[in-house]
């Protein structure tokens, strides 16, 4: 099967029903399109979002009253943090971040300008900017997005044959719905994960991974059975 950026879209890679920042993809193709748009999105969402399920922590900081927060955990605003998510011991939140429903920010993990889907997990030593992460995707520990890279050069998405010129300069990685990343491995700046793919732990990804495949190396992408 030949992959292009047709499968790089929003359609392709997410459940919209699985966050609550569905409106901020309306009319927008390709979800890295959204990543400057985040900041203003939360602060107008918070100011909708009602009463008696969030309360208003800080300058733009709306946390569900079901959500359990560390006393330790950092959360900087603008920020979301949805019903029964879990902001665990020494979470970093620097701000620009929509976390969903029943996710998990674990220990020493960090986000920046980040959207998670309901059910994510980056629950161990996980660094995750400028990206979004779909519904049940899941880091394992010590795996981060590198969001800028070391030209610092706009980002390009590469899928099949074709590219497409970002125009940014801070672009981590899209992981579809039920991807799982493997420990410690890295995703460079403008991967793309599809649907329910795994990536093997220690691995360095770059480009466009097909969904339902496992990621053994660059050279060596299965599909599943």
């Amino acid at each position: 099967m030949s992959y292009g950026l047709k499968n790089v879209t929003i359609k392709e890679l997410y459940n919209l029903n699985e966050t609550i920042a569905e409106a901020i993809f309306d009319g927008i193709t390709y979800p890295w399109e959204v990543l400057p748009k985040i900041s203003d999105f939360i602060k107008e969402l918070g100011k909708t979002l009602p009463e008696d399920k969030y309360e208003k922590r800080g300058e733009d900081i709306w946390v569900a009253k079901s959500a359990v927060i560390f006393p330790s955990a950092y959360i900087g605003g603008p920020a979301i943090i949805d019903e029964e998510a879990e902001i665990r011991h020494c979470a970093f939140i620097r701000g620009s971040a929509i976390v969903g429903k029943g996710a998990v920010v674990g220990n020493s993990t960090e986000l920046k300008n980040v959207i998670l889907f309901n059910k994510v997990q980056v629950p161990h030593y996980n660094y995750v900017g400028d990206s979004i992460l779909g519904f049940k995707a899941h880091m394992g520990a010590g795996s981060i997005t590198s969001n800028v890279k070391s030209d610092k050069t706009p980002v390009v998405v590469k899928a099949g044959d074709e590219r497409c010129e970002t125009g940014l300069k801070k672009f981590g990685a899209m992981l579809g719905d039920m991807v799982e990343v493997g420990c410690n491995s890295v995703l460079n700046p403008g991967t793309v994960i599809g649907k329910e793919t795994n990536i093997y732990p220690v691995s360095a990804v770059r480009g466009f991974i097909p969904p339902r495949s496992i990621y053994k190396a660059q050279d060596e992408i299965v599909s599943k059975k």
